[in-house]
């Protein structure tokens, strides 16, 4: 018989009763039922049942075994009584009685309870993370983001795709995030850069002429943690291919996620292929986000014009953007309703409020109430109510800015806390979309300049001659400009980035000059990649899906620590292994470094 186990704590059925086996694992739970002893033994793959009389040899032994306490334990199954059957178990049948115990390690006072499932602190999770993990949630939810990312890596080999691994330690790259750097012994004074993610060496995998390119990716960025994103690292689906436009990316991609999300689903809905495309602006417009929540039915509009009209009294609204959204059957609502709501948008949201109406049925005519009410009359409000499609029983709360964006992130907010107020979101679906055809570039208010709007590397929309002539003064049309990048988003979360990539060298200088790097100073900083374009570059795109969202919206949680195996807490820090922590003063040495810390530190 093997030293510690014939079978797994998981695997024992009604037909191995009689049979003489071995477990081990770890003491789930130890219960004294007057003179019976039983130990609920758990390893990876379940919890068996063992039960010993008072009367049997190794009852002392047994006896003495606490929570934790790893057990090798010999005996036979026998079947359970019917009226002691557990349904709950798959191996609730059955029991081993004990007939054998060997200790084969003992638990000291545990900080926290694995048997239940108990809130703690943060704190006290991360620090003692082995003890969390054996935790049925967290392992379960551990053992499907395993599940998930082979699921993934299956399918993107069956749909052509070759497995590259790319450099940890490389050179710093615009992203959009701090890099974490780590200098370089034999070079004092320079350093690597951990990536933020695989971009030019991806782009130069394309270059060297690997068709279709995929990897789990690590990526860094020392930013601040989000319950839907880690300081520190994360992992992402990361793909590129060549020879694509973006319909053939979404072509890839969509089987992929659908597929995944479908095996996983668990009776869940799951959005078909093809998934709906929204123009951004057309999101920010309807939905007042780039990454739009579609569970929820809420769709905001513009009534700008109606409120400026000159028959409309109420001031407040002249000369603004004016978004309404829909509160659907809202008329049924106490005051006090409206009153949070109006609340929430001064205290969070640093808004004036949100002026509403309620819409009732007036004999066949529709009326409004409300504190603006009296001063929209009713061909306006007529006009308003046809705009936003709402009806009797409904209201309308707006949103108002003498800026646009403004005016479109308030009225966003305030759909998705309708939305969960009045229990509007669909539970038990998952449904994605593309968000497309984004802005290549934007203007930096506090710096009065033009910069990147997202990915730097992405093809603009526009003819190239006509592109390569562009005046970097010429504001009203570069703000204008399209790129070819798009976003995938299930259930108001964003899941990847992507885009079709500027291979043409040229091309990429001028967009680069346009957001305020000189051209030395491009040549510099993407050698390697201009390099690379400059002897036959192929048209390519990609994206990259975050494993870590992808988990944790399958698993049903909202913080990507619950789908993480040893995460940092919310100030980047490993409290199980004390990182970061100092370094050696030889170890300074060795890397030329001399630590300067902040005043007061």
């Amino acid at each position: 018989m093997h030293p510690y186990r014939t079978h797994t704590c998981g695997e024992l059925r009604k037909q191995h009763v009689g049979s003489h086996v071995r477990l081990s694992g770890w003491v789930n739970r130890r219960r004294d039922h007057g003179g019976l002893l039983f130990i609920d033994l758990r390893d990876h793959y379940g919890v068996t049942q063992c039960v010993i009389e008072p009367d049997a040899p190794a009852f002392g032994e047994v006896d003495k075994a606490r929570s934790e306490w790893v057990m090798t334990l010999t005996g036979s199954v026998v079947a359970r009584t019917e009226d002691t059957v557990n349904k709950d178990l798959p191996t609730g049948e059955i029991e081993l009685r004990i007939e054998d115990v060997a200790v084969q390690g003992m638990a000291a006072e545990l900080p926290l309870p694995v048997f239940g499932d108990l809130d703690y602190p943060e704190d006290t999770r991360l620090k003692y993370r082995f003890l969390d993990l054996r935790r049925e949630r967290l392992h379960r939810n551990i053992t499907l983001r395993s599940k998930v990312i082979s699921s993934i890596r299956r399918r993107m080999i069956e749909q052509g795709f070759t497995e590259f691994q790319t450099p940890i330690l490389t050179a710093s790259s615009p992203e959009g995030a701090r890099d974490f750097l780590v200098p370089s012994r034999i070079h004092p004074g320079k350093f690597y850069a951990l990536p933020q993610a695989p971009q030019q060496f991806k782009q130069l995998i394309m270059v060297a002429g690997f068709d279709r390119y995929f990897q789990i990716a690590p990526c860094f960025r020392d930013e601040d943690a989000r319950a839907d994103r880690s300081p520190g690292e994360f992992y992402q689906l990361d793909l590129e291919m060549s020879f694509a436009t973006q319909d053939d990316v979404f072509a890839a991609v969509e089987p992929v996620l659908h597929g995944v999300f479908e095996e996983f689903a668990e009776g869940r809905i799951v959005s078909p292929a093809p998934f709906p495309r929204i123009t951004y602006d057309e999101a920010m417009l309807k939905y007042g986000v780039d990454k739009p929540d579609l569970r929820n039915p809420i769709i905001i509009a513009d009534v700008s014009s109606v409120l400026g009209r000159e028959d409309v009294a109420f001031k407040a609204f002249k000369d603004k953007t004016v978004r309404a959204i829909p509160a659907p059957g809202a008329a049924n609502q106490p005051r006090s309703f409206f009153d949070k709501l109006n609340d929430w948008a001064r205290t969070e949201m640093g808004a004036p409020g949100l002026g509403y109406i309620v819409f009732e049925d007036d004999g066949g005519a529709l009326t409004g109430r409300g504190p603006i009410a009296k001063f929209i009359p009713p061909a306006a409000l007529a006009e308003m109510a046809a705009k936003a499609a709402v009806k009797a029983g409904d209201a309308l709360f707006f949103s108002a800015d003498t800026k646009e964006d403004r005016a479109a992130v308030l009225a966003g907010a305030a759909r998705i806390r309708i939305g969960r107020e009045l229990g509007l979101i669909k539970e038990g679906e998952f449904k994605f979309c593309w968000i497309v055809d984004f802005p290549m570039y934007e203007w930096n208010e506090d710096e009065k300049k033009i910069d990147f709007s997202h990915n730097p590397f992405s093809m603009p929309q526009f003819d190239r001659k006509r592109f390569l002539a562009l005046d970097p003064a010429d504001h009203d049309t570069i703000e204008g400009i399209k790129a070819y990048q798009y976003d995938i988003v299930c259930n108001g979360v964003e899941l990847s980035s992507g885009a079709i990539r500027n291979h043409d060298p040229d091309v990429m200088l001028k967009a680069f000059e346009i957001a305020g790097y000189a051209r030395e100073e491009t040549e510099q900083k993407f050698a390697g990649m201009l390099n690379a374009f400059r002897y036959g570059a192929p048209p390519h795109g990609g994206t990259a899906p975050g494993i870590d969202r992808i988990v944790m919206l399958i698993a049903g949680v909202e913080n990507l620590r619950e789908v993480t195996m040893f995460p940092m807490n919310q100030q980047a820090q490993d409290l199980m292994m004390n990182a970061p922590s100092e370094a050696s003063l030889k170890q300074l040495r060795e890397l030329h470094i001399r630590v300067v810390l902040p005043e007061g530190k």
